[in-house]
């Protein structure tokens, strides 16, 4: 369950890649919709704000852009342009690597982690996404500052922050629960210093080890997550459009107060249908990448995932950790 919990998460960011941060949802329908497997991006991108997004690296160790910084301050510009079908976004393939490069090495180290997360950002070509999210950028000014890499932290409190959770609790698969939230923590620490991304990643955390535990994921909504959504009220919002639910009732935006209990509502809605919860998680547009973390994992874990989409996946598993 643990290993689906990861692989759910990969897939639901790859599903939702084409149309992240869409946010005009006839626009989204218009040039993917109606969404039922892989997609590769395509320009023009109507709602791109990259054209007001600016980034300057203070000097080499800060160059996280290199040859993809020249599309910054263009209009049109897919975030991930030069993604294939069924390709992770940089988070995810950041979350992939940690789980490989840890593997490799007999286990997760922090210390270890941080420097093979500076090595690959500093890397030309290791991935291919134009955009970068914020804390990467604010990680690495700070870094080509002189600081000293567990310092280099700042207050992100976007969900992009819980890319990494699945991957790492697949890691941490036999430890006890107050072992896997304590590393959870640090390890979200190493990057998101804000209380609530550290909070939602403790409840993805518990919420993922329930279900390893056998218990149904609404039973652990209600268990887990009651401090960010209600399930009385997700019983009365299941009746709603869901473009309505997340857009109205909460944002489709990245900010961690709305994304997490928007994305539980999701995984709620769909909690016996992995399929229709991550498409449903895509075509309400905003971050869905990131809140696939979320959606993803808990329906992965809960539902197990249909072979087509490990099959479609750009950097499928190993047979092992798909079972």
């Amino acid at each position: 369950m643990s290993s689906n919990a990861f692989l759910g998460s990969r897939v639901a960011d790859a599903v939702a890649m084409p149309v992240h941060w869409y946010y005009d949802r006839e626009a989204l329908q218009r040039d993917y919709g109606p969404i039922d497997g892989y997609q590769a991006p395509r320009n023009p991108h109507p709602d791109s704000i990259l054209w007001r997004s600016t980034y300057v690296a203070l000097n080499s160790d800060g160059d996280i852009l290199r040859d993809q910084a020249r599309y910054w301050g263009q209009r049109g510009i897919h975030y991930h342009q030069f993604l294939e079908a069924g390709e992770n976004t940089l988070n995810f393939r950041l979350a992939t690597e940690l789980v490989r490069w840890s593997t490799e090495r007999g286990g997760y180290d922090p210390d270890r982690w941080l420097e093979r997360y500076v090595e690959v950002m500093l890397t030309q070509g290791w991935h291919r996404d134009t955009y970068v999210e914020e804390y990467h950028r604010g990680f690495f000014t700070r870094y080509a500052q002189g600081k000293a890499l567990r310092k280099c932290s700042i207050r992100d409190e976007h969900i992009g922050g819980l890319a990494q959770v699945p991957a790492l609790f697949s890691l941490l698969d036999d430890l006890p629960l107050d072992e896997k939230r304590r590393i959870v923590r640090e390890h979200v620490g190493l990057t998101h210093a804000h209380a609530n991304v550290l909070r939602a990643a403790d409840t993805l955390c518990r919420l993922l080890h329930r279900i390893h535990e056998g218990v149904g994921l609404r039973e652990a909504i209600l268990s887990e997550a009651g401090d960010w959504i209600s399930t009385r009220k997700c019983e009365k919002w299941a009746t709603q459009p869901d473009e309505h639910v997340v857009g109205q009732r909460f944002s489709p935006a990245c900010y961690i107060d709305q994304a997490m209990p928007a994305a539980l509502f999701l995984a709620w809605k769909c909690h016996d249908d992995f399929d229709r919860g991550i498409i449903a998680n895509a075509m309400v547009g905003g971050d869905n990448c990131h809140r696939g973390a979320v959606v993803g994992a808990l329906l992965g874990a809960a539902c197990g995932i249909h072979p087509r989409w490990i099959e479609g996946l750009h950097q499928p598993p190993e047979p092992a950790a798909a079972s």
